[in-house]
């Protein structure tokens, strides 16, 4: 199975394609980061994020695509920006029939380091090993991306967004789900 990992951002998007082999081991496609400049109309940063995935999505033809999902931050100008190239990337996705999968951060973190609460640091040096690389891979969102296509391939059966919906949740999931819902009380 071939993954391509998302870690959306509107100015640094990182992307990850992941192959898993025997054993739980998993091999480095390719990794990098599509940019757009903060400077130029959102809609032509979206439209330049899109081109490069699309790109991505047929040089690789992933069998999935893992996006990072969105949840509340403080800077809502970041949330929005995140949530705008997720969109996108699900919708180039749909296109080709690749289903897409949303990750929690705790999730994705649980994953490759063992605790949900691991900082960025900790993730792409597990990524780094995981991956057997020579070098860590950088910036962080490209790391995040090859990570997110790695808790993709490792979660557990029933994982992803149909998950979310019903049984086979992984604890993050459940954590997850959990502060989505204090969230939504709270803004009420």
């Amino acid at each position: 199975m071939r993954v391509l990992g998302v870690d959306p951002g509107l100015t640094r998007c990182g992307l990850g394609v992941v192959d898993a082999m025997p054993g739980r081991r998993v091999r480095l496609v390719e990794v990098g980061v599509a940019r757009s400049d903060a400077g130029e109309d959102p809609a032509r940063r979206l439209v330049a994020i899109e081109a490069e995935v699309e790109a991505w999505l047929d040089r690789h033809a992933p069998d999935a695509v893992a996006v990072e999902r969105v949840f509340a931050q403080h800077n809502v100008r970041t949330v929005m920006g995140t949530a705008q190239v997720s969109g996108v990337v699900m919708a180039a996705a749909a296109r080709r029939g690749v289903p897409v999968a949303l990750h929690t951060p705790s999730e994705v973190k649980a994953a490759v380091t063992g605790s949900g609460r691991a900082d960025k640091a900790q993730v792409t040096s597990m990524v780094t090993r995981i991956l057997e690389l020579d070098a860590r891979p950088t910036p962080a969102d490209a790391a995040d991306a090859l990570a997110l296509a790695i808790c993709h391939l490792w979660r557990p059966a029933g994982g992803g967004v149909g998950a979310q919906r019903g049984g086979g949740r992984t604890a993050a999931q459940h954590a997850w789900a959990a502060a989505e819902a204090a969230a939504r009380r709270s803004a009420r």
